[in-house]
């Protein structure tokens, strides 16, 4: 069949569900199927279809509606398959440069098709149990890849994934434990947050291989060992480390011994030379023992170098002179005076017979080895620095004041020049094929084409000069000293392309691209988020970049002008304007366009700040003035004087009333923008106040000083709440979140830290930048963190509530919770047919009462707290003693499902409703139907009783709501409105207002007196299922089938704030009587607390991924428990590598055993370290990074057979074994 009728097998899939392909990989884990083509051919595997069905929550007739839909499905699923089994895509290595033209044509072709994209998830899951859709499954998973979907918290559980590229991939907080990567690249992944339990990674291409430490001075010297397995290292205090470059590990052989200015290693390095002022010791690299010292020089020793044989050992020195040793017998061969200034860099020709000598006095001389006489000279016009040759001996490498020349060692004439960024501390080394000249600067190592003499790739990462440069003798390795560490990285000669100005992230085998810049990226200064969170924009050196903050990718970028680099940049408020800062000028950018369009000018070179209504400009003056204009005419308004030294930081009040500035006199001070004057002075910080910040109410102010501290003030008095201490360097941003309860801050420690502003304590410390933080944005919704850094990168972080206890009871879905009216007791009722009874104070469950034959839709304490009522699926209401938990009365009458239950304010009487159409009043005491209201034309969804007791309020899906009078049950009014049925109807506690959510997304709010809408909400992407007042009647809260939790200004119909962690829709949400605390209940089984002060969760997180949320090891250390996400908590033997499972005759046994140590959190340390995480990192060069990713056993090796475990850890990785041995023996 031909490859061009791939799109066409693909596209098949539109008919299929995505649940479809969710239980046939259940069904083939579960029964260790491993045929996936044949299990679904034998008919006379429907009964396990069925089997599996029957689990599901669905009544009889959808059950066969079900069955009949999966039977059709599988038809297309197996036809899929057999058509795609014979193609290149199940049996070829897409990402390879002979496959990339149709892996791009069939990206360009399924592009935005969902139901494709579904299809490839499933070959990818598919992988973990049938072994001949491994190519298929791999490739599927390099498409999904490269066209941005989103990966983030996927079970990955198991899969094989061979011959292909992820590089780049998102896999944050993924579960890829027993997953067998075999020939892939893993260059520039995201494994934050990911389980990698008992994985088999081998052969793995990974550009950055491992980060070094261990010496103690900086490193002067790498040099690899002939046979490649050995890199050796040494620093300036003459500590040398031998590293193999198989295990990665280290070993030590010369410690703390004399300062060393040189140090050579011989040819077959053995014998290591190092150098001091007047000294030369040689040692024994087999038995890192002193062979002997020489003790006869004049003039501090600046280079050595042995001969190519190891027979000499050549000297220069800073008196001019160059000094032959003969190595065997330790006796001087002969002495010359090279040089009229001192001798810099010494090195032999490949051959041996002639070295060359570069020197201070601005010349390199060529002398003959056996006569000593001076044979050519080589005039500079600058010092010489350090010299080499080439491989083959015709090319001569030296370093001057900024530039590197390539000589032709014949002729003596320039064969290129080679400008650097970085002027005296430079190493550098040819490849050993002589085509590639490596240089090491302050940040960058170059890659030159010697040839030409143009820039082929560069390499970044480290920070700190490079000393030492060194490619292994097969050049696929490059290792550098930076500082008292050394680096090594991978390279792909094959893949380089010739250019100025690009950088290219390499590969290793691959000839995949991973990343081409033009025009270099520099330090990021300033990021801002659009008012509706879905871009991020980022300020580099002249240049505005534009993402996407789902994707992490670039949208677009805004060139600046080279005479005016901007320090600040922010959208405005309707999100179509970036406003950009620079010394001397604002310009206003249409995002869209990226065109300038208008500018202001000013000629000033110091801090600025625009109102938040966009229409005055503070400025600062030579003078320490702060000048306020008005911002489109320039025209001056006002002069602001009062501070000592320079003004650093300027910040407007939210309403534009007062400004706040910081100064090197260490003060803050207020001033009032309507008189012009100074209304107070704040002291408290010992340095200069670099950043402020207000509050989103504009009642506090966060201050970040130079003496590494923050403060929090209160604006109204003036007086200061807390001092944050904690950060080692300067705290140069300060932010707060949109609802004010978290303030971030960033600093030149490299680090972010995140407070809780009521109580002063630190919340979380954010690691991950390389270099110095400048600036950081909380979007919108203050679900996520931008940070920016001189590390050229910008993080996406996400920004969870605390977590602290945890509801689990319920085996099905919870569909209704509902406080008692002192607050103490929460009543949850579920799809298990149960009613779980919880104490709100410690969390725990205090009995559960049985009664129900189907799902508890509905549960309703009475106003006294003395009964409890409940509806249910089997169509009866049920009356529960709250103290006994016995059962008082069954109420029936309805003939279906009783949706919801209510109590009347004065308790004595009971409401209902129900999928009849109906809504029936019932006597409490009596427990008797009153009376039957009919007017809805399909089911009733929900009910409420207003507080005063004289409304009964009604949602159905007819779309309606109609309004009743509670005594006669009469209808009084009828609410249109909704364009879909009305799934929940709440009163305010005043009576005022009735609040209506359904599944037209929206939320009204309706005029009791009028009749008329007042205002909708559409802040919801899915169906509202429930909403509910809060006791003082200013918030809303609305639980969605979005998964998510909205808090509404009930006067404005403005969000307020939102929160996120349920895994499925929820289903119920309830205010505490006292109004501080939320509850909210939802189809992941789960019941979550939150408070509403400080928009905090107050229940453990559950989220559809298998993530670790906490790990504990049984004292004897046999077996290991992970508490994740997807399934409660898994069970690992330790000894044999192997999850334990639930059919296993030990499982109960220990799973009794591992609640209790769950639940008293025996390992906080997994819980700290998992949380919080970058989610998504944006930069022009990808970089490979595991932040809390936990690992256990597993092999993780590359095709070099290098461990890369050690590269793991540094990254962020945890390998809980090590973790765990630490445990047991304390």
């Amino acid at each position: 069949m031909a490859e061009g009728s791939l799109f066409e097998i693909l596209s098949w899939s539109k008919q299929i569900q995505e649940s479809t392909y969710n239980l046939i990989i259940e069904i083939l884990k579960r029964e260790n199927i491993s045929d996936c083509q044949g299990f679904l051919q034998e008919k006379c595997n429907q009964w396990l279809l069925q089997q599996y069905i029957e689990k599901e929550n669905l009544s009889h007739i959808e059950k066969q509606e079900r069955l009949k839909n999966i039977e059709k499905n599988i038809g297309i699923l197996l036809n899929i398959l057999k058509n795609i089994q014979k193609l290149d895509f199940n049996n070829k290595n897409y990402s390879i440069k002979e496959n990339i033209k149709q892996q791009k044509k069939i990206i360009s072709d399924i592009y935005g098709i969902h139901s494709i994209v579904e299809l490839l998830k499933f070959f990818v899951r598919l992988t973990a149990t049938d072994s001949k859709f491994i190519q298929c499954g791999s490739n599927s998973l390099n498409l999904l890849i490269n066209m941005n979907i989103d990966l983030k918290e996927q079970n990955f559980e198991y899969i094989k994934i061979k011959n292909t590229s992820l590089i780049g991939a998102n896999f944050v907080r993924c579960n890829l434990s027993g997953s067998e990567f075999n020939n892939v690249n893993i260059s520039g992944i995201n494994l934050n947050g990911a389980q990698l339990f008992y994985c088999k990674w081998k052969n793995i291409e990974i550009d950055q291989l491992q980060l070094v430490n261990g010496h103690t001075r900086k490193v002067i010297k790498v040099c690899f060992s002939p046979d490649g397995t050995k890199l050796i290292s040494g620093d300036c205090g003459t500590n040398v480390n031998l590293l193999d470059m198989k295990t990665g590990k280290i070993k030590s052989f010369l410690r703390k011994q004399r300062f060393a200015i040189a140090i050579c290693l011989s040819p077959d390095c053995k014998i290591l030379a190092s150098c001091g002022n007047s000294y030369v010791n040689f040692w024994n690299l087999t038995t890192g023992r002193k062979i002997s010292t020489l003790n006869c020089f004049t003039g501090e020793i600046q280079s050595a170098c042995f001969s190519p044989d190891g027979t000499i050992l050549a000297l220069g020195s800073f008196a001019n002179t160059i000094w032959l040793w003969d190595v065997k017998i330790r006796k001087k061969q002969s002495l010359f005076t090279a040089h009229n200034g001192r001798v810099s860099s010494i090195c032999f020709s490949p051959n041996g017979n002639t070295l060359a000598s570069g020197s201070h006095d601005q010349t390199i001389r060529f002398w003959d080895i056996e006569t000593g006489q001076k044979k050519s000279q080589l005039n500079n016009s600058h010092r010489v620095y350090s010299i080499c040759f080439s491989p083959d001996g015709t090319t001569l490498a030296s370093r001057n004041e900024g530039t590197l020349l390539l000589l032709n060692i014949e002729t003596g004439q320039q064969k290129s020049l080679i400008k650097l960024d970085y002027h005296y501390e430079c190493s550098f080394c040819f490849s050993p094929d002589g085509n590639t000249l490596a240089s090491g600067g302050s940040d960058t190592i170059g890659l030159w084409d010697v040839k030409t003499g143009q820039l082929k790739s560069q390499l970044e990462g480290h920070n700190g000069c490079v000393y030492s440069i060194c490619f292994s003798p097969d050049a696929t390795i490059l290792a550098y000293g930076v500082e008292k560490q050394y680096r090594f990285y991978e390279y792909d000669w094959q893949d380089q392309q010739k250019g100025n100005n690009s950088i290219r992230l390499w590969d290793i085998k691959t000839i995949q691209q991973k990343s081409q810049l033009i025009d270099q990226p520099r330090v990021v200064y300033s990021v801002s988020f659009s008012p509706d969170g879905t871009t991020l924009a980022s300020l580099s050196y002249k240049t505005i970049f534009l993402w996407d903050v789902k994707t992490g990718k670039q949208k677009s970028n805004f060139p600046l002008s080279d005479d005016d680099v901007p320090f600040i940049i922010c959208f405005s408020p309707n999100g179509t304007e970036i406003t950009s800062c620079s010394k001397s000028r604002i310009h206003f950018f249409d995002v869209r366009t990226g065109e300038v369009k208008y500018r202001c000018t000013y000629n000033e070179e110091n801090p600025i700040c625009i109102s938040p209504q966009g229409t005055t400009l503070a400025q600062v003056y030579w003078d320490n003035s702060i000048i306020l204009k008005e911002l489109k005419t320039g025209k001056e308004i006002s002069n602001l004087i009062g501070h000592k030294e320079k003004v650093t930081s300027l910040c407007f009040s939210p309403d534009g009333k007062k400004l706040a500035s910081g100064s090197e006199d260490n003060t803050i001070r207020f001033w009032a923008i309507k008189n012009q004057k100074q209304k107070s002075i704040l002291n408290g910080h010992t340095g200069s106040v670099i950043s402020i910040c207000f509050s989103p109410n504009g009642i506090k102010l966060a201050s970040g000083s130079k003496d590494n501290s923050i403060c929090l003030w209160d604006v109204k008095t003036g007086q200061q709440r807390f001092q944050l201490n904690g950060h080692t360097k300067v705290v140069k941003s300060v932010c707060f979140s949109p609802d004010g309860y978290t303030l971030a801050s960033g600093s030149f420690d490299q680090t972010i830290r995140l407070w809780n502003v009521e109580t002063g304590q630190k919340r979380f410390q954010l690691n991950g930048h390389s270099k110095e933080v400048t600036s950081l944005c909380f979007s919108p919704d203050g679900t996520i963190l931008a940070s920016g850094s001189f590390d050229e990168t910008v993080r996406l972080w996400e920004i969870e509530p605390q977590q602290k206890s945890q509801l689990n009871g319920h085996i099905k879905e919870v569909t209704s919770i509902c406080f008692s009216s002192d607050g103490t007791i929460l009543a949850s009722g579920s799809q298990d047919n149960s009613i779980l009874f919880w104490d709100i104070k410690t969390g725990h469950q205090i009995f559960q009462v049985n009664g129900h034959d189907s799902s508890v839709n509905s549960i309703c304490f009475s106003p006294d707290d003395a009964t409890l009522a409940s509806g249910s699926n089997d169509k009866t209401i049920r009356l529960w003693e709250v103290k006994t938990g016995k059962q008082k009365l069954q109420l029936n009458g309805h003939t279906r499902t009783v949706m919801q239950v209510c109590f009347s304010p004065d308790g004595a009487k009971l409401a209902s409703c129900s999928g009849d159409k109906t809504i029936r009043l019932w006597d409490v005491n009596k427990g008797q139907q009153i009376s039957i209201l009919n007017g809805h034309s399909t089911y009733v969804a929900s009910i409420c009783f207003s507080s005063d007791n004289t409304l009964l309020a009604s949602g159905s899906g007819d779309k309606l709501i109609l309004l009743w009078n509670a005594k006669t049950g009469q209808q009084i009014s009828l609410l249109k409105g909704h364009t879909g049925g009305v799934f929940s109807v709440c009163f305010s506690p005043d009576g005022i207002t009735l609040a209506s959510g359904g599944e037209d997304n929206s939320i009204r709010f309706w005029d009791l007196k009028t009749g008329l809408q007042k205002m909708q909400f559409n802040g919801h992407s899915d169906c509202v299922t429930s909403i509910c007042f809060s006791p003082d009647g200013t918030t809303l809260a609305s639980g969605s089938q979005d998964n998510s939790i909205r808090l509404t200004n009930a006067k404005t119909g403005q969000q307020n704030s939102q929160f996120n962690g349920h895994s499925n829709w929820i289903s119920s949400v309830c205010f505490s009587p006292e109004g501080t605390t939320l509850a909210t209940g939802s189809k992941d089984n789960s019941i979550r607390l939150w408070n509403v002060k400080i928009r905090q969760q107050i229940s453990q997180l559950n989220a559809p991924t298998c993530s670790v949320q906490s790990v504990c090891l049984l004292p004897d250390g046999t077996t290991l428990a992970s508490s994740n996400y997807e399934q409660g908590i898994c069970l690992w033997d330790f000894t044999k590598h192997q999850q334990i499972k639930d059919s296993d005759k030990s499982f109960n046994e220990l799973l009794g055993k591992y609640k209790t140590l769950l639940q008293n959190n025996s390992l906080p340390m997994f819980q700290q370290c998992a949380y919080p995480i970058t989610i998504t990192l944006l930069s022009q060069k990808l970089s490979f990074i595991a932040e809390s990713a936990m690992m256990l056993r597993g092999e993780f090796i590359n095709h070099r057979q290098m461990d890369l475990r050690t590269l793991f850890e540094q990254k962020g990785g945890i390998f809980l074994e090590k973790k765990l041995q630490t445990t047991l023996q304390n």
